[in-house]
């Protein structure tokens, strides 16, 4: 069900502060995360060793972890380095420690074996700290299987119902036929909207853009980390925007969507939303944000129901598969094989 050779955000970097602990589960398994004196990131499994007291329930000391049921001390390593009436640590006390790489304001662990946790593998979210965007880092947590929110994420053709007022705008977005893509382990996905009336429900007054206008969507699905990188604006109507011609005043904008299997039913999700015009605009970005997550939680009260239903619904019973499903289907398709590949002690390939 979850793949493990890969890199899942954890956490965004702010979270996890001076001698701070954090508690968050990653596909089923229970984590700490917390800093050292010198400000590195570590993660450990949140279980003491000795009675499985959880560590995020304990407290820092300089840079190990001290379990405050009876006392044991863990380094970043997840030695065992002290155990109290003691001078040397009952044998066999170490408990998992977990690759961490911290970049582009987020912290992400390596779930798998540690031997295969290149940082290079970590998927590109560059443009979170790139100075020539401004977003706000977010964060939702969803009672769903990450697999609905997956489907969700390569179906844009619900923005024309789920987000009719916010988001979507335009039934032109589920009557329009996407360009689909796999490239490796990833599914691209390119869709425009040539001529629409209007900018979308949430752009009314942030833009100035007047008249009929040329809309896009082009999306990436990562599936090793579950990370979405999203291209997306508006121009004015017939400027070459489909050409790539992308004129000054031009809309555009960078979403970066990240789902990080809690278990089975419940998810993380990590979300900016990035411009690049009025980067001074702290209101501009802040408002934005505002919107953005008026569309997040209609998906998430939406994808929530669906897995209540899914819940509830007998053995037997299949969901159909209509025209709009060709994403989804292939992001399905290609986390099944890349589970089957691990399954089967094949070595994730190298993506440099």
């Amino acid at each position: 069900m979850f793949l493990k050779n890969c890199w899942y955000a954890l956490a965004w970097s702010h979270e996890v502060q001076g001698a701070g602990l954090l508690a968050r589960k990653v596909i089923g398994q229970p984590l700490v995360a917390y800093r050292t004196e010198g400000g590195e990131a570590a993660v450990l499994i949140d279980r003491c060793s000795h009675r499985f007291a959880p560590l995020s329930l304990g407290r820092r000391e300089g840079d190990t972890l001290r379990c405050m049921y009876h006392g044991l001390v863990f380094d970043t390593q997840g030695a065992c380095v002290l155990e109290p009436g003691r001078k040397r640590p009952s044998p066999n006390m170490a408990i998992r420690s977990y690759p961490v790489v911290e970049r582009y304001k987020l912290i992400w662990v390596w779930m798998g074996e540690p031997s295969l946790a290149d940082p290079d593998l970590v998927p590109d979210c560059h443009w979170q700290d790139d100075p020539a965007w401004r977003s706000i880092p977010a964060y939702i947590h969803y009672k769903a299987d990450y697999r609905l929110i997956m489907d969700n994420l390569l179906d844009f053709s619900h923005l024309s119902f789920v987000h009719e007022n916010t988001l979507g705008g335009s039934l032109a977005i589920a009557e329009t036929a996407p360009l689909i893509e796999q490239i490796d382990k990833t599914v691209r996905i390119t869709r425009w909207y040539r001529n629409e009336p209007d900018l979308a429900p949430y752009l009314k007054g942030v833009a100035e853009i007047q008249g009929p206008i040329d809309r896009w969507n082009i999306y990436e699905w990562h599936m090793p980390g579950n990370v979405l990188n999203m291209d997306s604006g508006s121009a004015p109507a017939g400027t070459g925007a489909p050409e790539g011609h992308r004129v000054p005043e031009a809309l555009q904008f960078h979403a970066t969507q990240i789902v990080t299997p809690e278990d089975g039913k419940n998810s993380h999700f990590f979300w900016s939303y990035g411009h690049n015009f009025n980067l001074d605009d702290a209101v501009l970005t802040d408002r934005l944000a505002g919107r953005i997550l008026e569309g997040f939680e209609e998906d998430k009260v939406m994808i929530e129901a669906q897995q209540l239903v899914i819940d509830q619904a007998p053995d037997d019973a299949r969901m159909g598969y209509i025209l709009v499903d060709a994403g989804l289907a292939r992001g399905r398709r290609l986390l099944e094989r890349l589970l089957a590949e691990e399954q089967q002690g094949l070595a994730v390939p190298a993506e440099h």
